[in-house]
């Protein structure tokens, strides 16, 4: 279906799909931490529209809530509070201008140098498995509906076709919310919804200063910026255009930093390229950008009827804790995944003692602290990861 001959009304089809695809992730992150999904919605669509505003329209690009950002959004709400974090999250979009700005003056490959895969598989692996315990706490709660929703997604992603395997995440809690209808209705509670008025302002989140927050969240950005290259990259091969030369790589990094800061102001996670949605634009082949303009739009819409919010939030903590088992166990395996696929030689000392130190310091929780500043988790250890790889010899 080539892009020229889509009429105004198959654009919008098709913009409205594109942003259902990326919705169930979308939402299931501001579940997964505590934040309004209303929100995550409102941030996804205004976020995109400021994407492609900064990038001239170009790219054909949705972004949706990250989840690299779960784990650490959970532990500096525990140390900071939620206003100190969100103060953390602006510095998360900030850390994307700042590279934005390295990619402009010295090129990508300076990007390539600090972060090779010896670097980003081990972050990658740690994001996925510092949630492994939550995921597992969540799933106990009902052990039955979170096998539902487990086994409904597997199977949607081994066996679905076209449009299902797109969203497996979406069909495993839809599975395990129809048997929580079905076997356990009395424990729900749907008076939120039917109280809930249809048209809703999403309430914005209050944010307070904290330096100890952004040394905290900032550098998780690393893991992130390298997935957004990725996808410019495969967004680019999908629509047989070069984004990385026009409107540049830069731009596509600004537009994703500034949309991860707006985002944080708002009260939402930050929010990067969906690689559901680029699946989506190779599946029906409409790489037509103002089709994701239309997507955010439609997000932005829907983040404002009151009901969905509240619906949103009535789907029972098993059945989120079932699609954590396999989401968080994925991400994981997404890091193991670009290290076979860069062919990383784990016989060489240099990648033994560089992903070792990444994932003892990442599960192991550990913190160093100067003064009133601490630096710890994923953060400290993507630090140490970019530290070492600089200083280690690469003939080690």
């Amino acid at each position: 279906m080539a892009e020229h001959t889509l009429s105004s009304m198959k654009r919008s089809i098709v913009g409205v799909q594109f942003m259902f695809v990326a919705f169930g992730s979308t939402i299931l992150v501001p579940l997964l931490v505590g934040f309004d999904p209303a929100i995550a919605l409102l941030a996804a669509g205004l976020g995109t529209l400021l994407f492609h505003g900064v990038t001239g329209g170009k790219v054909p690009i949705y972004l949706g809530s990250s989840f690299a950002f779960i784990a650490p959004i959970i532990k500096a709400t525990e140390l900071y509070g939620m206003p100190g974090m969100f103060c953390g999250l602006v510095a998360v979009g900030l850390v994307y201008v700042l590279m934005s700005l390295v990619v402009k003056f010295f090129g990508i490959g300076i990007i390539k140098k600090l972060f090779p895969p010896i670097v980003i598989g081990p972050v990658i692996i740690l994001i996925g498995l510092s949630l492994a315990g939550t995921g597992v706490d969540m799933a106990s709660k009902n052990w039955v509906l979170a096998l539902i929703s487990l086994s409904a997604a597997i199977v949607c992603s081994i066996w679905g076709k076209g449009f299902v395997k797109l969203i497996p995440v979406v069909f495993g809690a839809i599975a395990g919310y129809l048997a929580a209808l079905i076997f356990y209705r009395e424990g729900m509670d749907f008076s939120p919804v039917s109280q809930a008025s249809w048209f809703s302002l999403p309430k914005l989140a209050k944010m307070s200063f904290s330096w100890q927050a952004i040394l905290f969240m900032a550098p998780v950005a690393i893991a992130p910026i390298i997935e957004h290259v990725g996808d410019i990259y495969v967004i680019s091969e999908i629509a047989g255009k070069d984004f990385v030369k026009d409107p540049g790589l830069h731009r596509t990094m600004l537009g994703d930093g500034l949309a991860c800061t707006l985002a944080a102001f708002l009260g939402g996670a930050p929010v990067t390229t969906y690689s559901e949605v680029t699946g989506a634009v190779a599946l029906t082949k409409v790489t037509d950008p103002s089709c994701m303009r239309i997507a955010a739009l439609s997000a932005i819409i829907l983040s404002l009827v009151g009901k969905v919010g509240a619906a949103i939030q009535t789907i029972p903590t098993a059945v989120l804790g079932g699609i954590m088992l396999l989401l968080f166990g994925t991400i994981a395996s997404v890091g193991i995944n670009n290290m076979i696929k860069a062919k990383l030689d784990m016989n060489k000392s240099r990648n033994l003692v560089i992903s070792s130190v990444i994932l003892t310091i990442g599960i192991g929780g550990a913190v160093i602290s100067f003064g009133k500043f601490s630096l710890a988790g994923i953060g400290l250890a993507s630090i140490v990861g970019v530290i070492l790889n600089l200083i280690i010899p690469e003939k080690n």
